[in-house]
Formats: structure tokens, C-alpha cells, sequence
């Protein structure tokens, strides 16, 4: 399956070389110079990483169309991002089932993972975003930064191939995350709680809001998770889904059941 994948990517890939025209190409600016210092990469061809790099907010203000910004990028790279993990994985865990490499790559490339590349590697320092949403707090948003870090990897990909983007998306995970750390890592709490309720005949955990504060685009609800009409674990997030993990972790932790 991974050679069928590879040879699309690269029929891709011959199909990006041959268009390109090094004397058409503009010179290298000192931010594109800064990038290819922060990437460890070569840039071939600098707008694709202007775009990875350009939020739509900014499109308004330079009178740009919609494919200018990040978003399509970002949408190869989430496809490229996935393979080359999936590749990583099977190298990495050659006897490990299907099951727990699907996890592990959702773990992975998940949204909280990418973001913390993100601020690793500093990418919201090379933000660009629009005059008026500069007090929006995007430049800190985690699912921009997750959507960065796949817009560079669709850049790099499109730019010079799939090794280039395979060979930095290994340097960044070798370098600023653990992955096996991750990769084993338990992060439903809500499930692993209903297994050890159950295996102990203790009956389903009964997840409730007790409380909700703060203005209405930034709630935070407080959850409490009930076991046999016991409350064993209260937690709280900006929403219900976050809140009743961590009261799962909480119950999980006061049974003393997480490794």
C-alpha cells in the first residue's frame, strides 16, 4: 500500500519539477533565508511558504483570493503528514497490530500534537495575519497552529518532493516531541474508565454538569462523573467532551488504575 502511495506522490513530485523555472523565480528574501535556517530546508520556490505561512485574515488586507492563504496547503500536507507517520510507525513498531498503529497516528498528527510543534519551532513568530484580527489571540490559536505546521509540510512537499517533507517531518518529531511517548499514550480517559467500571462490575459511569461560567464564546464547563451514585472525579474544560475526560481521569486516578 505504502509503494502505491509513494509513486502517486512522486509522479506528484515530477510533475512540480518539471514546471518549475529557476530564472522565473524570485530572489530570496531575508524571511524566506530565516525559513530555510528554521526548517532545515532548501526553498526552491518562495511563495508556496509566503502562502503556508499567510492566514486568510491577511488576504483582505492585500487583496488576494482565497487559495492565497494557508488552507490548501494545509489540505495536502494533512494528506502527506499522514503517510509519512503512518511510514514512521511501521518502521518504528514492525510488530505492533493495525489497531494500535491507528491510534498512535491519530495521536500523532492530532491537532494538540501539531500545535506544539508549532510553538517548538516558533511558526507564530512567521504568521502572517490580517491588521484587525491582530488582537484576536490567532497567532496563539492551536488549531492555527496545527493548520501551519501541515500547510509547511504541503509547502515543502510541493516545493522540492516527498523525501524533502519525509526527512523534515522526522528531524521535527525526532527532535522536539517524544514519540513513543505519545505513541503509547492513554488520552481516553472516558473509555478506559467505562472498561475498569465494567470489568469490576461496578456498573456505567454517569457523567453531569454542575456548573458553567464565563462569557459565551469562552465557556468553561465543570463536569462531575458519578460511580454507583459516588462522585469520583470532577473535572473541567471549554467543553463538555474536555470537562468529562478530565473527570474520567480523575475517577481513574482516584482508583488508583492508571499506570
Amino acid at each position: 500500500m505504502f509503494d502505491r502511495f509513494r509513486a502517486l506522490f512522486k509522479t506528484s513530485e515530477e510533475g512540480v519539477n518539471s514546471e518549475r523555472s529557476p530564472v522565473s523565480l524570485p530572489e530570496k528574501s531575508e524571511r524566506i533565508l530565516s525559513i530555510e535556517n528554521l526548517l532545515g530546508v532548501t526553498v526552491v520556490n518562495p511563495s508556496y511558504f509566503y502562502k503556508a505561512l499567510r492566514h486568510r485574515s491577511r488576504l483582505v488586507d492585500e487583496d488576494m483570493i482565497a487559495s492565497d492563504s494557508y488552507e490548501q496547503l494545509e489540505f495536502l500536507g494533512d494528506a502527506v503528514l499522514d503517510l509519512i507517520i503512518s511510514e514512521m510507525l511501521f518502521e518504528l513498531y514492525p510488530n505492533e497490530n493495525e489497531g494500535f498503529m491507528t491510534k498512535a497516528r491519530s495521536r500523532l498528527v492530532k491537532g494538540t500534537t501539531l500545535a506544539k510543534i508549532s510553538k517548538k519551532l516558533k511558526l507564530n513568530e512567521y504568521l502572517e495575519i490580517g491588521d484587525r484580527a491582530k488582537q484576536q489571540g490567532i497567532d496563539s490559536s492551536k488549531s492555527v497552529l496545527a493548520d501551519v505546521f501541515e500547510a509547511l509540510v504541503g509547502a515543502i512537499y510541493k516545493d522540492t518532493g516527498y523525501e524533502a517533507a519525509r526527512t523534515f517531518v522526522n528531524q521535527v518529531y525526532a527532535t522536539k516531541i517524544d514519540i513513543k511517548e505519545i505513541a503509547h499514550k492513554l488520552d481516553n480517559y472516558k473509555s478506559a474508565l467505562l472498561e475498569f467500571t465494567q470489568g469490576k462490575k461496578l456498573g456505567t459511569p454517569l457523567y453531569r454538569v454542575i456548573d458553567e461560567s464565563g462569557p459565551p464564546h469562552e465557556r468553561i464547563f465543570t463536569v462531575e462523573v458519578l460511580v454507583e451514585q459516588d462522585v469520583m472525579g470532577i473535572g473541567s474544560g471549554t467543553n463538555k467532551k474536555r470537562a468529562e475526560q478530565k473527570a474520567a481521569f480523575e475517577a481513574l486516578n482516584s482508583y488508583n488504575a492508571l499506570d
